[in-house]
């Protein structure tokens, strides 16, 4: 090869990263963007999503519209999005749970995690454990006293099965040695009501539905699951604070695309989702409603998944918890 080969093929290889910035800055949708959100409106997943599709529409130059599709534990939804045309027009506000734990949890799924490519993540939200005031018990401790003097009397609600809430209810009923009962919902929009009229007792859910009845005191929040302290309730003691050592569930929300989405569509989407993370009245809003933002890649959103399906894999199996 000559001098002047080797040069030509340096330079060709030297573009080639800047090629695909280039294509990534170039796409535009053509038409409106589906946003799927797997669950009922009013938590968190949906809250996130309708925070970032207002200002992707303003960026890409289309409407992004957010499309709620619950069920199985948001297994529908994301089905739908693995099966949708990889043209860049159809997007998923993915979850804990449709990307973690219901390929552990679940004995059959219609799609497959690898059907979905990690896009960007976008925030972390703790879970609280909250009880109607009805329930008589002030602190996380007199709760699990209560519990334990009164097996299977109490139900609690999560958005659905395979969500965090879920699997923090069971792994709590391991760890803590109680007998309380799921009740899986389609969504946090059905869970809320429930708990404030007190058909339903407990809630173990993502925060930020939550927390102007928190405040109002029409829900106690007896403990979040998080590591440490949450910035939004910091006086609630976390789980390992009040006895269970490591205990930790933390939800987390983002985006993801059919899998063979062409690479530089999911960077522009990446790029645009990172964009508006940097956005003082974006991060205002997230930590607002209760979220912490989380930016993240493709690539480095992909090695997060890999760490979260570790831990979940082992929650799952010893809570014992499985669903058909």
């Amino acid at each position: 090869m000559t001098g002047i080969d080797r040069r030509a093929l340096l330079g060709s290889a030297l573009a080639l990263p800047f090629i695909g910035a280039a294509r990534a800055q170039g796409w535009a949708p053509t038409r409106p963007v589906r946003l799927v959100v797997p669950f009922q409106g009013g938590g968190a997943t949906d809250l996130t999503a309708r925070l970032f599709a207002e200002r992707l529409g303003t960026m890409l130059g289309q409407p992004v519209v957010v499309d709620n599709r619950p069920g199985a534990g948001g297994a529908v939804g994301a089905d739908a999005v693995a099966k949708a045309d990889p043209d860049g027009h159809t997007l998923l506000m993915c979850t804990i749970g449709t990307a973690s734990i219901n390929q552990f949890l679940y004995s059959r799924l219609p799609y497959k995690p690898e059907d979905l490519a990690a896009v960007a993540l976008v925030n972390l939200v703790a879970n609280g454990i909250m009880v109607n005031p009805a329930v008589p018990a002030r602190s996380f401790q007199e709760f699990i006293a209560y519990a334990k003097a009164n097996p299977g009397k109490l139900n609690y609600g999560t958005p659905g099965n395979g969500t965090s809430g879920h699997m923090s209810g069971e792994y709590l009923k391991v760890r803590a040695g109680i007998d309380i009962t799921h009740v899986p919902y389609r969504g946090t929009g059905g869970v809320v009501p429930d708990l404030l009229s007190g058909t339903l007792q407990v809630a173990v859910d993502n925060l930020p539905a939550y927390i102007p009845h928190i405040r109002e005191g029409k829900v106690r929040l007896l403990a979040v699951t998080s590591k440490d302290r949450w910035f939004s309730f910091p006086d609630a003691p976390t789980v390992i604070e009040s006895g269970i050592s490591g205990f930790e569930a933390v939800a987390w929300f983002g985006v993801q695309a059919p899998a063979r989405t062409p690479a530089p569509i999911v960077q522009r989407y990446a790029d645009a989702i990172l964009e508006i993370s940097r956005e003082p009245a974006v991060i205002a809003r997230q930590r607002e409603i209760g979220a912490e933002p989380r930016p993240l890649g493709p690539a480095a959103f992909e090695a997060f998944i890999r760490e979260e399906n570790a831990k979940w894999r082992e929650v799952v199996r010893v809570s014992g918890a499985k669903l058909d």
